[in-house]
């Protein structure tokens, strides 16, 4: 059946039993125009969108349904799960068939939905500056088309980021008959070309690594930050984890990092160097290990006793330990790691090599220099940039622009009309993956099918599309490409093809097409490289929340506070305290940093255990064009960049003035109390870390029963990695809107649930998820003078919107500080697009309310309704909040404590469980888990390693 004849039901929705009044309005110009059907997202020939004749199987009116389809982010598809009310996605959640999400997800799958929804996303197609419209871009791709079709298209150059799309081979295979000449260009900012070289030294090809940290009793992390970056790192995490939750079998992880990361933070022994002593420090080790080859260097006192620790643990652990190397390290260095693990016996094991996912692998820096040297030298007279944007994103060594200016045609798809956009003579609106038919590889190989939820918003289209425009090819659909390219090679099962392919749409994915481990002779011995002086180093990095710069207008992930330096709304030059001090620098001081010939001012940021004598530059800052949120904020970190990699000379100099940060975090002591709290393996396997939960005291509140539900909530402290999904998640979940810099200034932030980060007297880092805490004491509840706050019959600490008046007794009576006041209108009633995105199960809060977690209300009485109708109770897990769901390690548990077999009851009953100031006898139903680090006793035992840094 073709897409035009069929609702448009991508996969059956999951039972998630839900109710969802809707929108009269929203329904009523759904029903006229916008029920989704088909492959509604491509241009001519029409595909229909039809209103329901018949109502599809599954689907209930008012009820959300969810989807299966996948995001794709620098190339690498993730799969999910989309929430769709009456044809408006509005939240993200992971598919647990899909090996990169397994049913969790990151901040930016989460803040996908926002960038969908985006009133500053690209509306019509534009002419230089003027608007246009499709059937003039259409008319002049045709005309460029058949021009370049005279000579082959020798002057046809397409620039492209990282590409694992199977349909856009295809096509790319087939424009190549029409045009010979024509040269695919790639360049994603963030890709590792050293992987790539470090792969080639030593297996003469490129492969991809995949990790199976699960595996794992020895993990050693040299500046890798598995756990934060990658199309992997949710998988990682959830592996990580893993490893975490046998305490009699307990993991250790050493990080030896520049600028503190994810690993470090969560590593049970931490070492932070520059990059030229740790990479010393590799071949050292790989001398202690007897690698044949590896040169053995002059000795490094301050590194010693790591080099021996770590020699020790893993020639204790061989086939059960795993080195991971970082894009810092050079390619001979991580050259040297491939051959440690084969050495070591971990090949195969705790790694696997594959065939590279991204198609004609290559370096994107060399690719993106000949594509400049090209248009320098006017071999080029047709450019087509699909989503990128290296006109802002380039290195400033390049000088991406000034090349550009030299094309006579040039084309930009993308989603914004961005500093790209803007410096060619066309720019047309691309498609959001949400409003398009394709497809992309996982991070192992996976091929994941992107699918649909609705048409799309602006007319736009998908790169295959536009591409097909400029080489005049017969108008086949994405969905009819995608059937002929993917649906003609499934795995066979002996099931009929068309059967195949609707369970392939229903779970995602193409279950089975992962890449199969390679096996590979020996790897070949590196030389060792020139490590070269030691200068102030600049480490380019990608930022926690806005990645490469492509998020920077997403207001969400500008307010998310950034794991270990809490800033929001900023970047920041990372600095050691010894470096700083050596400078005479502290928080907020501005410098000029110089390097490839260019100039940047930037305020500087002290941040502990951060290697001496290097600068961290987090990228993806001082956009020009990026939209209304994302202009203007923090400074351009690629002008310092001279090529592709991630290290670089820098000079710096003070400036003498001087920058306001928006932190929400200032400090990071507990000041003596035990908020995070924390004990190594071996007291854990002693005994000596708990029993922490006290019996309640006497207290002046009567008691009170629940007979029915009793709904609470467990963190593991020991599984939270600090990255900060929980947040995002929960705006998305629950409409809660930003503030901006100046009220985040002022501690006005609206979060519902914050991550707490303290560092121990060792300088270990700890992270806290603090939701509300839900008190059975509710020390809120008595000072509302209109009984805003109050309980409910299965204890939920709830709030009743329309009685507050504003008081805020509640949030100064709040001991855990979790009540959030609207002091001002910072919900936008005024743009349409967010209002169609938003929860319709939520109400949106006005302002002068106060308003804070419930434990996903919504959540639960969407479970409730779904059970009374089959006249049973709510089963364990048949509740998931938003925190829960998206948690990429598992880290939060929500349940009944009246069910004795439930999961939070089994949490809490662990001797490790704790109530967070439980001397206030608030009696919360949130409690903790503590953290359980596993230090080297040969390095003090202490979880810092003797070297962490300040």
């Amino acid at each position: 059946m073709k897409p035009e004849d069929r609702p448009f039901i991508p996969i059956r929705p999951l039972p998630a039993g839900v109710d969802d009044p809707g929108r009269r309005r929203f329904l009523h110009l759904m029903a006229a125009s916008l029920a989704l059907a088909g492959a509604g997202c491509s241009g001519p020939p029409p595909e229909h969108i039809l209103p329901y004749v018949k109502m599809p199987e599954g689907v209930l009116p008012g009820q959300p349904a969810f989807y299966a389809t996948t995001l794709v982010r620098q190339g690498y598809g993730q799969g999910v799960l989309v929430e769709s009310n009456l044809g408006r996605p509005t939240k993200v959640e992971g598919n647990p068939l899909h090996p990169a999400s397994r049913g969790a997800t990151d901040v930016f799958s989460q803040a996908a939905l926002l960038q969908f929804w985006d009133p500053d996303r690209s509306q019509a197609p534009w002419q230089g500056g003027q608007l246009a419209s499709w059937p003039e871009a259409d008319a002049t791709l045709l005309d460029w088309g058949a021009a370049l079709a005279r000579d082959g298209g020798a002057g046809l150059r397409i620039l492209t980021g990282t590409m694992t799309s199977a349909t856009w081979l295809d096509q790319w295979r087939s424009l190549g008959k029409r045009f010979p000449g024509a040269r695919w260009h790639r360049y994603d900012p963030l890709h590792d070309d050293g992987a790539l070289r470090a792969a080639e030294l030593a297996f003469r090809r490129p492969v991809d690594m995949l990790l199976h940290l699960e595996r794992a009793r020895v993990v050693v992390s040299l500046d890798a930050d598995f756990l934060g970056q990658g199309p992997a790192a949710v998988a990682h995490a959830r592996d990580f984890a893993a490893t975490r939750s046998d305490p009699a079998r307990p993991t250790r992880l050493y990080a030896l990092e520049v600028v503190p990361g994810l690993p470090g933070a969560n590593a049970d022994e931490r070492l932070g160097l520059p990059p030229p002593r740790l990479e010393a420090l590799v071949w050292r080790l790989a001398a202690r290990l007897g690698v044949d080859g590896a040169e053995s260097l002059a000795p490094d006192s301050g590194t010693a006793a790591w080099e021996e620790a770590l020699a020790a643990a893993l020639r204790a652990h061989r086939g059960e330990s795993l080195l991971v190397a970082g894009p810092t390290l050079s390619p001979p260095t991580r050259a040297l790691v491939h051959v440690l693990n084969q050495e070591l016996g971990n090949l195969g094991r705790t790694v696997d090599l594959i065939a590279p996912v991204e198609f004609e692998p290559g370096s994107h820096g060399d690719s993106l220099a000949a594509l400049c040297e090209d248009m320098r030298e006017g071999r080029v007279d047709t450019l087509l940039i699909l989503g990128g944007n290296p006109v802002y994103d380039a290195p400033g060594g390049l000088d991406f622009a000034a090349a550009l200016a030299g094309v006579p045609r040039t084309v930009h798809a993308g989603l914004y009309r961005d500093e790209t956009a803007r410096r060619c003579a066309w720019h047309l609106p691309l498609a959001h993956d949400l409003e398009r038919w394709g497809d992309a590889r996982g991070f192992d190989g996976t091929v994941s099918l992107v699918q649909p939820l609705i048409r799309p918003l602006y007319g736009a289209r998908s790169p295959r599309e536009i591409l097909a425009m400029l080489g005049a090819e017969e108008r086949e659909s994405d969905y009819d490409a995608l059937r002929r390219v993917v649906g003609g090679r499934l795995p066979g099962r002996g099931e009929n093809p068309e059967a195949a392919w609707q369970r392939c749409l229903q779970e995602g994915q193409v279950a089975g097409s992962a890449s199969a481990p390679l096996r590979l002779p020996a790897a070949a011995r590196p030389r060792p490289p020139d490590f070269g002086p030691r200068l102030l180093t600049a480490v380019f990095l990608p930022d926690a929340a806005v990645d490469d710069g492509a998020f920077a207008n997403n207001a969400w992930l500008q307010e998310l506070p950034r794991p270990l330096t809490k800033l929001t709304w900023d970047n920041a030059a990372l600095l050691a305290p010894a470096t700083a001090r050596a400078l005479g620098l502290e928080n907020g001081d501005e410098v000029e940093l110089s390097a490839a010939g260019h100039r940047v001012r930037a305020p500087v940021w002290v941040l502990p255990g951060q290697a001496e004598e290097t600068v961290g530059i987090p990228l993806g800052y001082g956009r020009r064009d990026a939209g209304r949120v994302g202009n203007g904020v923090g400074f351009d970190g690629y002008r310092l960049r001279s090529g592709a990699g991630v290290t670089a000379p820098v000079g710096l100099k003070p400036t003498g003035g001087r920058h306001d940060f928006a932190c929400t975090q200032a400090g990071d002591s507990m000041e003596g109390r035990p908020l995070a709290r924390h004990a190594t393996a071996a007291e854990a396997q002693a005994g000596k870390a708990g029993p922490h939960r006290k019996e309640p005291r006497d207290s002046l509140y009567p008691a009170y029963s629940y007979p029915d539900y009793a709904w609470a909530m467990a963190i593991d402290l020991n599984a939270c990695i600090g990255c900060g999904a929980c947040t995002i998640a929960c705006q998305a979940e629950n409409n809660i809107p930003v503030v901006g810099r100046e009220e985040v200034m002022k501690g006005r932030q609206m979060h519902w649930i914050r991550v707490d980060r303290y560092r121990t007297e060792a300088g270990a880092v700890l992270f806290q998820p603090v939701p509300c805490m839900h008190c059975e004491n509710a020390p809120c509840e008595a000072v509302c003078p209109v009984g805003a706050t109050v309980h409910d019959s299965e204890g939920l600490n709830v709030q009743v919107y329309n009685r507050c008046i504003g008081t805020r007794y509640c949030s100064n009576n709040c001991p855990y500080k979790v009540r959030r006041f609207n002091f001002l209108q910072y919900a936008d009633n005024d743009e349409e697009s967010l209002k169609a995105g938003r929860n319709p199960e939520v109400t949106v809060r006005r302002r002068g309310v106060m308003e804070k977690c419930n434990y996903c209300l919504q959540r639960i009485t969407r479970a409730r309704l779904a059970a009374e109708k089959e006249g049973r109770s709510i089963s364990d897990g048949e509740v998931v909040t938003a925190c829960e769901a998206v948690c990429p390690t598992r880290a939060i548990v929500f349940g009944n404590l009246n069910d004795p077999a439930s999961r939070v009851n089994r949490a809490k009953a662990s001797p490790l469980d704790y109530a967070l100031l439980e001397e206030l006898n608030t009696r919360p139903r949130t409690t903790y888990r503590i953290r359980i680090t596993n230090p080297d006793p040969a390095l003090g035992g202490n979880g810092k390693g003797g070297g962490g840094g300040e």
